[in-house]
């Protein structure tokens, strides 16, 4: 066996992060002695690494500056395709909503426009933080959550007429780990859990990956089908329905009142736990129903979430719930992550505290209202077909005359800039054909999106 020497071993370890493009060209190394401060290697060592490294190319040294890695031109990993080839699967969706391309219309982004955002100021929220006591922001915090932070909470839920109390909610790092903390609790592999379908896709993977097996219920303009709901649950008896009352994700609808009280009904009949996804509440006025709020957390519980209204980096949202659910949550959640971020946790109460937030969303709910009604009026330009039609939502959901499989239009529309959600994404069957997709009103009026679907129609 070939012995390596610590020399190249150092080496092979700055090259790699240099192709994985974690180190970019232009960025200078440490240098000599911070390199040997940090890892405790001799200077003879790093020496070598680094020549090792300007030998092939990937770094260069720069007389009295340093070293500095070089311009590197890398061939694309082998099982690496263009965006646009791959399955159109939940990982490819993902990738698209995390990765901004420039020049690109995001029709399909599952995110506000960060221009409706900018005025909630994190640094000056962030530094109000570190004024009033640092000294705890050096320990782990509250299994719960931090109690100040689930105080505002409290009183935020009473704005949506649910009542609860500090001990009643559990902080975590968004919804969608609030999704997977409950998930791991009450999911088994072969459990049978009900999902709206369309629905929430990365709901779908994590489910999947849970080895769940996922029950279908149409989504209808005004809330779940309760008849196949009903159907379901007497047939197959799943203990969990992951819901979402308003701004349903990809349809943009709401609930009825008659359906949330059958929905209620149905679930006391049948001993069945609603989980109710309500990240998009600030898009809509806090009247807007909560099925929570009728449930009074007594067979529901409910997520909320700052991501999407405030900063998607601030990874703070939150469980409402009976005391010993939460208990459970709170526990698991400390066994998984030990807790979640005090800093971030503050910096959420000191935004809520302030009036300034209420503003916030009065502004954006402006936004979302004139971008709704500005994206229908583009869809019934294009003669779309539209699902519901709400007052405001930031997503709408349409079908578009001679388009079946919106996964070939979204092929084909990405050549010219634009990026679209197909509707198989949000489909339980990811495999199947639909001609629907989810549309962000914030750039429903973008000019190359029609012009990509009237030059579609052209060519059918």
């Amino acid at each position: 066996m070939v012995r390596v020497t610590l020399a190249q071993q150092v080496a092979d370890a700055v090259e790699q992060q240099i192709r994985a493009g974690v180190l970019k060209a232009g960025d200078r190394l440490p240098s000599l002695r911070e390199y040997m401060r940090l890892h405790g290697h001799s200077k003879n060592t790093v020496i070598t690494a680094y020549e090792i490294l300007a030998s092939k190319g990937l770094v260069e040294a720069r007389h009295g500056q340093g070293f500095f890695v070089g311009v590197l031109v890398q061939a694309a990993e082998a099982d690496e395709t263009p965006p646009y080839t791959r399955a159109m699967d939940t990982i490819w969706m993902m990738r698209q909503q995390f990765v901004r391309e420039p020049g690109v219309a995001p029709l399909g982004e599952g995110f506000a426009p960060v221009a409706w955002l900018q005025d909630m100021r994190l640094d000056r929220f962030t530094r109000q933080v570190m004024r009033s006591g640092a000294g705890n922001l050096f320990r782990y915090g509250n299994r719960l959550g931090n109690p100040a932070l689930r105080q505002s909470l409290v009183r935020k839920l009473a704005s949506y007429a649910i009542s609860a109390t500090p001990r009643q909610i559990v902080t975590t790092h968004g919804a969608n780990h609030a999704l997977d903390l409950i998930i791991r609790r009450f999911v088994v592999p072969g459990d049978a859990v009900l999902v709206e379908n369309p629905g929430y896709y990365p709901l779908f993977g994590k489910l999947q990956m849970q080895g769940a097996r996922m029950l279908s219920v149409p989504r209808l303009p005004d809330g779940p089908d309760i008849d196949a709901l009903e159907a379901l649950l007497q047939r197959e008896r799943p203990r969990l329905f992951f819901v979402q009352s308003v701004c349903h994700n990809p349809t943009g609808s709401d609930i009825s009142p008659a359906k949330a009280h059958r929905l209620l009904q149905l679930a006391e009949r049948h001993d069945l736990l609603l989980v109710e996804d309500d990240a998009l509440a600030d898009f809509k006025p806090s009247s807007a129903l909560k099925v929570a709020a009728l449930d009074q957390l007594r067979r529901s519980l409910y997520i909320g979430s700052f991501s999407k209204s405030v900063s998607a980096a601030l990874r703070v949202g939150y469980i409402a719930g009976s005391k010993d659910i939460i208990d459970e949550l709170a526990d698991l959640q400390m066994m998984l992550h030990t807790s979640c971020s005090e800093l971030c946790e503050r910096t959420a109460d000191v935004i809520l505290g302030e009036g300034h937030f209420l503003r916030h969303l009065m502004r954006l709910q402006d936004r979302v209202r004139e971008a709704t009604e500005g994206g229908l009026q583009v869809l019934d330009e294009l003669g779309a077909e539209v699902f519901c039609r709400p007052q405001q939502s930031l997503y709408l959901w349409a079908r578009f005359p001679g388009i079946e499989d919106t996964a070939q239009l979204t092929r084909e529309v990405q050549g010219r800039g634009v990026m679209l959600a197909p509707g198989a994404i949000f489909q339980t069957d990811q495999k199947g054909v639909t001609p629907w997709t989810r549309l962000n009103v914030a750039y429903l009026r973008e000019a190359v999106f029609a012009e990509c679907i009237r030059g579609w129609d052209v060519k059918v």
